[in-house]
């Protein structure tokens, strides 16, 4: 019998409204993931969480433009996620008493993958998932488009089966989402809402 977990990419302040890097529907999604969870928490045997979490006074490895520097939006960014501050912060309408694993990713590096993430005991988190058995992985969180994208193929190469639940992502923008949506539908992951 294969184990369930739920994936919950980087619902965090500054990829929310009124963020460093804010996509449209971030709060909602915020909201939305707590009411799915509430009600679908018994299907999942473990949730995960991860955050951003970049290091401040440092360009990250390439990830963050500081200033005078000028970001392309590309593979340089503005200042996001800076360890211990509100834009690195869980997003407040995410409920996070659901969530059984916390996961930092970006110390120092970029990283768009929660396989590239930590737990906050500072183990690998391949090595943790693994530890729980899982076969099964729906994700759902911020942006669709770079870190959900990232965090499904990941899934989808590490051998199990991917859903990303399409009503409770959010994209930076609609086009590279909707390519995002398609790439994953073409290489094996299940896109579908929630509520199929």
């Amino acid at each position: 019998m294969g184990r369930r977990a739920l994936f919950i990419i980087d619902v965090q302040n500054d990829f929310t409204e009124g963020g460093a890097l804010g996509v449209a529907g971030g709060a909602r999604v915020a909201a939305d993931i707590t009411e799915y969870i509430r009600a679908h928490r018994d299907e999942y045997d473990v949730v995960f969480a991860s955050r951003d979490w970049h290091t401040a006074g440092s360009d990250n490895s390439g990830h963050i433009a500081l200033p005078p520097a000028e970001p392309d939006y590309v593979d340089t960014w503005p200042p996001h996620c800076i360890a211990g501050t509100r834009g690195a912060e869980y997003h407040p309408a995410l409920d996070v008493e659901w969530i059984d694993v916390h996961v930092l990713k970006g110390q120092g590096v970029p990283a768009y993958s929660i396989f590239e993430g930590r737990t906050h005991d500072g183990r690998d988190f391949p090595e943790v998932l693994g530890s729980h058995g899982v076969t099964d992985v729906d994700v759902v969180g911020i942006a669709t488009d770079y870190c959900v994208l990232a965090s499904a193929l990941d899934a989808k190469d590490s051998g199990r089966a991917v859903r990303v639940l399409t009503d409770l992502v959010a994209g930076v923008a609609p086009e590279s989402s909707e390519a995002a949506l398609a790439r994953l539908a073409a290489e094996g992951v299940g896109v579908a809402p929630s509520a199929d």
